[in-house]
């Protein structure tokens, strides 16, 4: 096979680069600041503490430098994140990977000094080329294939780092690991998986079921689950357990001959694996492809995982056990992906189950001549999007992100929404379901989620655990918070602020917990870090139509309504509930969904009734289910049936709900084939 160089631009910088990475490792064993893990993380927060002027090691137990951002991920989430207040080294970052396109006449569909929600894409090798000479240019010593080994402390102190290749030692360390493998082997206090609800009263913890159940058997002949069903039963929704959200690899693709390597033939391919897939491919009225593309410059292609779907690029359960393995075991779960990814392409591309016109669209895509030439074209970084959680100074949970957003000792402002993928798929004799996504929660009418501090206390551990260790990547928080500080935007402004730190720690020879705050605060300003919460616009207020207090029983108005996926406003349908009504744009593909939470005053039968706009456009078949006291109730409403004269409700059916029990109501646009109308709904209780 023949293959094209790679020929980036014949600069100083990349010059400086290289010479550094390849100079002998006795050369550096002692530095100020240690940062363990070249993620878009420790890259950046390498480089913020050598421009404090800290001499810095950075230590990357694999050969990639990067993480996802050099490894495929090409189509950055700031697309989703209040721009304003990410700067500092992701904007600067972002700022080089456009100039690397100027200097060679590239246009770019987007411009990093306009604040928009253009996507800021970009091509791997050109990320790796930027991150290199970002480096190179702070004098940052990058030392690749260093794995861990040991860690040496004495008393709450960190002294000595080992690896296979020799030890190295630092005043102040930084774990920017997407795993927390310092910290842990560091004896820090740290988690893994999904907290129950009560632990931190979170509603979105637990068990998550926003998609639609899948009317296919989940069971082969003998009964046993089907293989990618991870699961038969389903569980208390309220509790906990050891899953993270799936992993994936974010692929670059391309359509063009001249560039396109076939992909490769998985060495052991089943089409027994994908049964359940063939499954739904049978009983689907709209296929569509499974994979997300999303357009790069030089005619490429970022795909991902799709979070609104049932079965995408992610092999959902067999993440679980990476952060805790070796260095072997980790490489078997790479294996693992890599094979159900050349396993599910072939499938996808061949199989008779897959409509004719999907697998033409797929197969016309391979991977790219000019990209991961030393991989055979494949991206070596897996996409861990969670891994250990530290237990530090200050644990965020969603209260931290939605409600009491302002922090006294802030180092990022994040907004990224709260996102979580999959961590189950349960099958039963009935049905298939994905369990643990939570859609993007955003605020209401806009596109971006919750702008919110991210306090320093969340990057120290406790004192007793340990005192000059810092923890940006897998930093204190619970999964629900987790779900929205995952994204690489947000862990590069926390790398910085990191990096920042440990270098006044080092300089002031202080505990990482006793870092006065005023200091920090002036240093993090100074590398144009965004600290004070945007003040947003006010949305006008909108005339109500129906006022919802003066209707009988108990009224749920779409504003009361916990929001995932995309849903715009409007009021021009009268009457309505409140000021207006959202809608799902008639999407059906299943990620917008809305939940209401409510108690009602006395235990019995209660009829559902719920609000709508009819009109032939209307979805007629929207998923309505009801849960409280371990029963859940499930209806499908048709919005294009016209109301009962002069009302403005609909009855769905009666339902059974207990007094002093929490009840659940969802509503999504899951296999929907109309605009789904959310005005509100109306529970009235009736006679037995």
């Amino acid at each position: 096979m023949s293959k094209r160089p790679n020929k980036p631009p014949d600069s100083r910088m990349t010059r400086v680069a290289l010479f550094l990475l390849a100079l002998p490792i006795q050369a550096a064993e002692e530095a100020d600041v240690l940062v363990y893990g070249a993620t878009p993380g420790g890259f950046c927060a390498a480089v913020a503490a050598a421009r404090e002027g800290a001499s810095v090691l950075l230590l990357e137990p694999t050969g990639h430098i990067g993480g996802v951002n050099t490894g495929g991920l090409c189509f950055s989430d700031s697309n989703q994140t209040v721009r304003s207040t990410m700067l500092g080294l992701f904007e600067e970052w972002h700022r080089r990977v456009e100039a690397d396109y100027q200097r060679r006449g590239v246009e770019l569909p987007y411009r990093v000094d306009v604040k928009d929600h253009s996507a800021w894409t970009y091509e791997p090798h050109v990320a790796a080329r930027v991150t290199r000479e970002l480096l190179a240019e702070a004098g940052v010593r990058v030392l690749p294939r260093h794995a861990l080994t040991r860690v040496v402390k004495d008393g709450t102190r960190i002294t000595r780092l080992e690896t296979a290749a020799g030890g190295f030692s630092a005043r102040v360390y930084v774990d920017a690991t997407y795993e927390g493998d310092l910290m842990a082997a560091a004896g820090v206090d740290w988690t893994i998986g999904r907290e129950g609800r009560e632990a931190h009263g979170e509603s979105y913890a637990g068990r998550q079921y926003p998609k639609q159940k899948l009317s296919i058997r989940g069971l082969d002949d003998a009964g046993g689950p089907l293989p990618l069903v991870t699961a038969t039963e389903a569980g208390d929704e309220a509790e906990g357990d050891g899953n993270v959200m799936v992993y994936s690899f974010r692929l670059c693709l391309t359509r063009d001959p001249a560039n396109r390597v076939p992909f490769p033939v998985p060495d052991h391919y089943d089409p027994a694996r994908f049964e359940v897939v063939r499954r739904y491919f049978a009983q689907e009225k709209r296929p569509h492809l499974l994979w997300d593309l999303y357009p790069l410059p030089g005619g490429k292609f970022d795909a991902n995982n799709g979070i609104g779907k049932q079965f995408s690029m992610g092999l959902v359960g067999a993440c679980n056990g990476w952060s805790e393995a070796d260095a072997a075991g980790r490489a078997a779960i790479w294996e693992a992906h890599r094979q159900y990814t050349l396993e599910f392409y072939h499938f996808l591309t061949t199989d008779s189950a897959v409509p004719e016109k999907l697998r033409q669209e797929l197969a016309s895509l391979g991977l790219c001549r000019d990209e991961f030439a030393e991989h055979d074209h494949w991206s070596p970084q897996l996409y861990v999007r969670e891994g250990r959680r530290m237990r530090g100074a200050h644990v965020m949970t969603q209260r931290d992100i939605l409600e009491t957003p302002e922090k006294p000792d802030p180092v990022v402002v994040a907004s990224f929404p709260i996102d979580s993928h999959d961590c189950r798929r349960i099958g039963t004799a009935e049905s298939v379901i994905n369990e643990g996504t939570i859609f993007p929660v955003r605020m209401p009418g806009r596109r971006h989620g919750y702008p919110h501090h991210i306090p320093y206390r969340s990057l120290t551990p406790k004192p007793a655990d340990c005192t000059n260790l810092l923890v940006p990547v897998a930093l204190s928080c619970t999964h629900v918070a987790l779900s929205s500080i995952r994204v690489e935007p947000t862990w590069m402004a926390l790398g910085q602020s990191a990096g920042i730190a440990a270098a006044l720690c080092a300089r002031l020879d202080v505990p990482v917990q006793n870092l006065p705050y005023p200091d920090l605060r002036s240093r993090l300003l100074a590398g144009n870090q965004v600290l004070d919460l945007p003040v947003l616009p006010e949305l006008p207020p909108k005339p109500v139509s129906i006022d919802p207090a003066s209707l009988p029983g108990l009224v749920l108005d779409d504003r009361q309504a916990e929001l995932q996926g995309d849903w715009s406003r409007s009021s021009n349908f009268k009457p309505h509930l409140g000021s207006g009504y959202l809608h799902d744009d008639r999407r059906g593909d299943g990620r917008s969904s809305a939940q209401f939470r409510f108690q009602v005053p006395k235990t019995g039968h209660y009829e559902l009734r719920m609000a709508y706009s009819a009109h032939e456009t209307r979805a007629k078949t929207v998923p309505v289910s009801v849960t409280n006291g371990g029963r859940r109730s499930e209806f499908l409403a048709d919005q294009s049936l016209p109301l009962p004269s002069g009302s403005l409700f609909r009855t769905l059916g009666r339902v059974v709900l207990e007094a002093g029990a929490e009840a659940t109501l969802t509503v999504s646009n899951t296999g929907t084939d109309g605009f789904v109308i959310l005005d509100g709904f109306q529970l009235v209780a009736v006679p037995e």
